[in-house]
Formats: C-alpha cells, sequence, structure tokens
C-alpha cells in the first residue's frame, strides 16, 4: 500500500517538474522567437537603405551578432578575377584575420559549402578535422565548445559567397534555430549583391552608349565644321 501511495506522488511531482521545464522552453522559445523577428526586421531596413553595398554587409554581420550573440562573423565572395574566395565583410576579426581568410573552392568548411552549396553545422570545431582555423586561430575563441555555421550565399541559384559565424554551442538557443535565420540573412546579402550587379551592369551600358553618341556628335562636328572660332 505503501508503494501504491508514493508513487502517485513521485509521478505528481515528475509532471510538476516537467509542467516546470515545459513553461520555461514555451518562454525561452518566445524570447528567442522575438529576438529573432526584430533580427529580420532590422536586416530588412538595412537592405531596403542601403546606398553602399560594404557598409550594409558590415552592418547585416554586426545586427547578427548582437541578436544572436554571435562572437564573430563573416562574408566571403568569389573573386571575379583569381576564383579565390575572400573575405570581403566581417565582424569581430581582425584587418589581419579578415586578410588570411582566403580559399580555394572545396577548401575547407568555407570552400566545401561554396562548391556544394548545401549549408554545414560545425558541432565542435575541434573535433572537425574540415575546419582550418585559418581566418581566427582557435587561441582567440573561447575555451568552451565553439561551434561554426556556414551557409551559401546565391545569386541566380548559383553559390557566390559564404555566410559563415563562430558561437559557443552550449546556449539555450538550438543550432538549427541560428541556421533558420542565417538562411533568411544570407538571402538577403543575395539580393543586395545582385542588385548591385545589376546596378552596376545597367552604369556599364550607359556609360557605352553616351560613349557612343559623344563619339558620334564629334564625328558629325568634325565632318560639318561645325567646330571653330566664329569671325569677328
Amino acid at each position: 500500500p505503501g508503494l501504491g501511495y508514493t508513487q502517485p506522488m513521485q509521478k505528481s511531482g515528475n509532471t510538476s517538474s516537467r509542467s516546470g521545464n515545459a513553461t520555461r522552453s514555451l518562454s525561452n522559445a518566445d524570447s528567442h522567437r522575438e529576438e529573432q523577428l526584430r533580427l529580420l526586421l532590422d536586416l530588412s531596413n538595412v537592405v531596403n537603405s542601403a546606398t553602399d553595398v560594404g557598409v550594409a554587409l558590415n552592418k547585416a554581420l554586426q545586427l547578427m551578432a548582437e541578436h544572436l550573440h554571435m562572437m564573430r562573423g563573416a562574408i566571403t565572395l568569389i573573386s571575379p578575377n583569381s576564383g579565390e574566395i575572400r573575405i570581403e565583410a566581417a565582424y569581430g576579426l581582425k584587418p589581419a584575420e579578415a586578410r588570411r581568410g582566403r580559399y580555394v573552392r572545396g577548401e575547407g568548411i568555407t570552400g566545401r559549402v561554396l562548391a556544394t552549396g548545401q549549408p554545414a553545422i560545425v558541432q565542435d570545431i575541434d573535433a572537425e578535422p574540415l575546419f582550418l582555423a585559418r581566418a581566427v586561430e582557435r587561441s582567440q575563441l573561447p575555451p568552451e565548445t565553439v561551434a561554426f555555421i556556414a551557409l551559401p550565399i546565391e545569386v541566380n541559384n548559383a553559390p557566390i559567397g559564404v555566410l559563415a559565424c563562430h558561437r559557443i554551442r552550449s546556449r539555450q538557443r538550438h543550432l538549427n534555430d541560428d541556421l533558420a535565420v542565417l538562411r533568411v540573412l544570407a538571402t538577403l546579402v543575395g539580393q543586395l549583391l545582385q542588385l548591385e550587379a545589376l546596378v552596376a551592369d545597367q552604369t556599364r551600358q550607359l556609360e557605352a552608349r553616351n560613349a557612343v553618341l559623344a563619339n558620334a556628335l564629334n564625328t558629325k562636328s568634325a565632318r560639318y565644321g561645325l567646330i571653330g572660332s566664329s569671325p569677328p
């Protein structure tokens, strides 16, 4: 009989504990969602008001770090001339670290993400042989287990760069939650770069047409003697 009464008591206590944990989990989840929504709103404002792409990319990384508590973040893009993958925007990196962030397609996590077009989540950078620690040395990161997330940046469905960041793995927020937000950021960065390329292409076409028109006008003026000094 004693066991008969003790067991329900234990279940009741466990249920209460589970209920409390569930309540805290829901509260944390709500807080994370609110933070994510604020981040997405801020990112949209940055992209929509961008007049300088470089400034906008750095601001986007800063917002990502502040809202998601990332330690470091970087955007690497393919060089159109050499094909090398280089860090073009960064947050939390020293200039020397950013300069070291150079890869070829398929090299390390960054190069692999660019080559495959698939995101990568490294749960523990110390246990991942593909993680090169080239830009940021391991000694410059906290001693705790550090995770690394990298996603492709695409333009017209083709990878042209990688969005990557470090974070402490042991946080209440799941890595997959961060991955979902970073997907949106990578998409916005791709759209911004696509718009920049479009504007640059239209500017080149306009300059070329203007040059042709100016040359035609100069030729016609010279042919008909329209250029010269008027008699006194």
